[in-house]
């Protein structure tokens, strides 16, 4: 028989068990529809963001989508997006999913990026003796961009690593080629059907498309033109001869970004881990805590 102790104990427990529960559920609506907190692990956003940059971003802007699977489990779920306020927009700074490299189909690793926009749907992009230009117009270098003039490759000296595959292009030397956009035609040919076989074939979730050299086919039916279904960004670091973005591996869909970076909520030194407890307790950077992403 249960004694008036152990009634409040077990009262008490179940009041803690439930402000748990509820505020377990409220961490996950927020970090599902709201705002997501992100570390910078790497120096592709210099000087804008640095490495132990700890980031707020903004998911609802870009209108979020529901989990694709049960929390904790891998079972997958109906996705439901809600209305965007805006579109991404050039000079953004967004985090998105990892669409693969070059020739994947799909991911071989679950990674979320952050670069910048800097080419619309539809927009052309070339890059001339590290100068980038998008539609035909000089875009210069974000305030805080790094670029390392004393290493410039020349034109026609291919990267192999460089989207599209077989373009001879290098990261100094890029283009020119348009974003796609959705509804945009475009003919397929020969020439160009690797720079578009990847996209076309990630738009249909498999392997849909082939050119054996004599014809062109899609879904096994020949085709000459194609239309895209989505539409699609081109991102580059900041620090742009230490970012591996749009150049090596494509571009981004727009299903695929998870919102725009806002703020630097915390910063730290991560150099100074393994020194002293003196300048470990130095490592923090208050001058970038609580500042606006620009």
């Amino acid at each position: 028989m249960e004694t008036p102790t152990i009634k409040r104990i077990i009262s008490k427990i179940r009041e803690y068990v439930i402000i748990l529960l509820v505020a377990v559920f409220a961490a996950l609506v927020i970090k599902t529809l709201f705002l997501e907190a992100f570390k910078i692990p790497t120096a592709s956003m210099e000087n804008t963001l640095l490495v132990g940059d700890y980031i707020l971003v903004n998911k609802i802007v870009f209108g979020v989508s529901t989990p694709s699977n049960l929390p904790f489990t891998s079972i997958e779920i109906p996705t439901l997006r809600f209305p965007a306020f805006r579109e991404p927009g050039r000079n953004d700074v967004i985090v998105f999913k990892f669409p693969g490299n070059r020739d994947e189909l799909n991911p071989s690793s679950n990674l979320n990026y952050i670069k910048r926009v800097v080419g619309m749907p539809g927009d052309k992009i070339q890059i001339i003796n590290k100068v980038l230009y998008v539609n035909n117009k000089v875009v210069d270098l974000p305030e805080n961009g790094i670029l390392k003039s004393s290493r410039i490759r020349i034109p026609g000296d291919g990267d192999s690593r460089i989207f599209p595959k077989g373009s001879n292009w290098n990261e100094d030397f890029y283009g020119p080629i348009t974003v796609p956009k959705k509804g945009m035609k475009i003919e397929l040919t020969f020439d160009n059907f690797y720079t578009w076989q990847t996209i076309i074939d990630r738009e249909a979730g498999e392997r849909i498309s082939s050119n054996d050299g004599k014809q062109i086919t899609i879904n096994g039916v020949e085709a000459t033109v194609y239309t895209f279904q989505k539409d699609y960004y081109f991102v580059l670091g900041d620090n742009r001869d230490d970012s591996m973005d749009s150049r090596f591996w494509g571009f981004v869909s727009d299903d695929l970004i998870i919102g725009k970076a806002e703020f630097i909520y915390w910063s730290f030194d991560e150099s100074l881990i393994e020194k002293s407890f003196f300048k470990l307790l130095s490592g923090v950077r208050k001058d970038r805590i609580l500042t606006k992403i620009k």
